[in-house]
């Protein structure tokens, strides 16, 4: 029977934008849930209960673990699972994917243009101190990884200080609770469209090192 991975898709997007990703998961023998969450409107750390009981769903059905893969506010989102919810024990590996864990520039920048992150609230989740706030534990009993891309060709990253994808700084995707992490040279926009991404998830979810 096939391992299940739930993908959770970034800011202002959908789960159409894990579309590409799940289908090379498929190829390699994977079954994939993409969830739509709330990334736009709401502060990110909302939409854990809607990640949790896609969860208990799914373990429903197959008891084995699950595994999950964020994009950018997605990979965030998983360690707030991890902390808030009662569903540890249901899942397996997981990677982040280009996820601003230690906060997003890009959201104090914009936290400075009047009205932006009100409209825009989980842009202003991504600030540092609200990442700071929720506690979120280093150290997990599940295997974290992180993948983290380095070509900075959106102008978006001209305003961001030192190496960057163009959205998120590569400082902020590492932290040290991960198991392992890797540098890959994409775009935050392409990361996690890309072959290499996925075969690099597959090698993780199946071991426990990239």
């Amino acid at each position: 029977m096939e391992d299940q991975v739930l993908l959770l898709h970034g800011f202002n997007k959908t789960s159409r934008d894990m579309a590409t990703l799940s289908a090379h998961l498929e190829e390699r023998g994977f079954h994939c849930r993409s969830l739509n969450l709330p990334l736009t409107r709401l502060e990110f750390d909302r939409s854990a209960s809607i990640v949790e009981q896609a969860l208990l769903e799914m373990t429903a059905r197959d008891n084995r673990k699950i595994h999950m893969v964020g994009h950018s506010t997605g990979g965030l989102l998983i360690r707030q699972v991890l902390k808030e919810t009662g569903v540890g024990d249901l899942i397996g590996r997981c990677v982040q994917i280009a996820a601003p864990n230690q906060g997003s520039g890009l959201a104090y920048t914009a936290s400075k243009v009047k009205g932006y992150t009100y409209y825009f609230r989980t842009l202003r989740s991504l600030h540092t101190d609200y990442i700071e706030k929720l506690k979120l534990p280093e150290a997990q009993a599940v295997s974290i990884g992180g993948i983290a891309g380095t070509r900075s060709h959106l102008w978006l990253g001209k305003l961001l200080k030192g190496a960057n994808d163009g959205r998120v700084e590569l400082a902020s995707v590492h932290y040290p609770g991960l198991a392992d992490f890797i540098e890959l040279p994409y775009g935050h926009k392409e990361i996690h469209h890309q072959q290499e991404t996925a075969e690099l998830i597959v090698r993780f979810l199946r071991s426990g090192h990239f």
